[in-house]
């Protein structure tokens, strides 16, 4: 492996560090904000994420890099400690339930915990934005508080730290150990490394570790709040749903949709309600002990346990439907899951839709490039670029159709 030296090279004045990074955008930035803020006032809702994504830029252009250093450093991951440890005692629960403040001394009585051990945790949860300091030692509720309180937001902390954080710690060093190149094997990747385990990611979610009996549940919360806000690809300004009820088979065995690897069955739920006369049957396939765990579902939904690296058992259904599944795995083993859908698809007829990130050559959005790495250290797989999801589509031998933000896939 090549080490670059940095013998040879002018030396950095240290005065870079505690100089903002980029104050010559501050007019510009200033100027963004106030029209993203007039547009969001007039009832622009998309002005709002443009306006989140503006002020942080506002942010980065003036913090200076000592200040970022230590955001990273001290300030963040002592949060994520401190929430879930207010998670554990139920603070968040207790501070939601009324709009007056209450102390430290008050919190403390009803936990148990030690009033300075709180205080001090509460204190720095407040600088970042978690609880409302109201008072010395005296504390409120904001939307994050109260969100908090409620358990499928709650679950994100300690299954993040169930299933992902020690894989994210030892990413530096894997890579090291394996020459920088990217994993490609879930048994050997950072998350192996990190947990100190041979089950691969979703093996050990369900089941294979006693330290964390939760982690599975919580892991389905954590997804569910992920999609929750989102567009639904079975709205009419997403993807044309109507296109496919036209012109499909009405027999009593006919399928119209396959939700491969569906889950709980929330996209097929969601789907009965929003288009409650489609024709044909709808089929939720999964692992049974997945299926075998849902509470309530749809009676048009027949749940059916499937595996998917094997036949698809459901042949020429209108549609064999896949979401957020490839992002799972690497391209070898996503070719081996199409390759069966794609077998099973009548031509002219069939339609495989494919629910997923799509990260662009530029500009692309926090959430996709952290859930891109998160992919990597836990499961040797990524979030796919355009021209990555062409490549990996193309060797199925089928016709790409993109438009705006849907993907399908029809057999030739």
């Amino acid at each position: 492996m090549t080490v670059i030296g940095l013998s040879n090279r002018p030396a950095i004045h240290p005065q870079v560090a505690t100089t903002p990074s980029a104050p010559e955008k501050l007019v510009h930035l200033q100027k963004e904000i106030e029209s993203h803020s007039q547009a969001y006032r007039k009832g622009n809702a998309d002005a709002r994420l443009k306006l989140l994504e503006t002020a942080r830029s506002l942010v980065q252009a003036m913090e200076t890099p000592q200040e970022t250093m230590l955001r990273y450093c001290w300030a963040q991951p002592t949060a994520f400690a401190g929430i879930e440890t207010c998670i554990d005692l139920g603070i968040f629960c207790i501070l939601a339930q009324t709009d007056k403040p209450k102390t430290v001394a008050e919190l403390a009585a009803i936990t148990g915990a030690e009033p300075e051990l709180l205080g001090r945790i509460m204190k720095h949860l407040a600088t970042m934005g978690v609880f409302v300091e109201t008072g010395m030692d005296e504390y409120g509720r904001n939307g994050l508080t109260t969100t908090l309180a409620i358990k499928r937001y709650n679950d994100a902390w300690p299954c993040i730290n169930g299933c992902t954080l020690p894989a994210i710690n030892v990413l530096p060093t894997w890579l090291k150990k394996n020459n920088y190149r990217s994993p490609t094997n879930g048994t050997d990747c950072p998350f192996t490394l990190g947990f100190k385990t041979e089950y691969p990611f979703f093996e050990f979610l369900n089941g294979k570790n006693p330290d964390y009996p939760e982690l599975g549940a919580q892991f389905n919360n954590l997804m569910s709040a992920y999609h929750q806000g989102r567009p639904s690809w079975m709205d009419g300004n997403f993807y044309p749903v109507q296109t496919l009820i036209e012109g499909a088979k009405t027999g009593e065995e006919d399928v119209f949709i396959v939700d491969v690897g569906g889950n709980k069955g929330h996209d097929l739920d969601e789907f009965v309600s929003k288009w409650p006369n489609t024709p044909g049957r709808l089929i939720l396939q999964d692992q049974p002990h997945v299926l075998n765990d849902i509470k309530s579902l749809n009676p048009a939904i027949k749940p059916m346990a499937h595996d998917f690296y094997q036949e698809q058992p459901i042949k020429g259904a209108r549609v064999y439907f896949l979401h957020s599944v490839l992002h799972d795995w690497n391209d070898e083993i996503c070719q081996k899951i199409l390759s069966q859908l794609v077998a099973a698809m009548t031509p002219g007829y069939s339609k495989l839709l494919i629910n997923e990130n799509v990260v662009p050559n530029t500009g692309a959005h926090w959430q996709a490039t952290s859930l891109d790495l998160i992919m990597m250290v836990d499961l040797a797989a990524k979030e796919r670029t355009e021209q990555q999801w062409h490549k990996l589509l193309s060797r199925l031998g089928s016709e790409l159709l993109k438009s705006g933000r849907r993907w399908t896939v029809s057999r030739a």
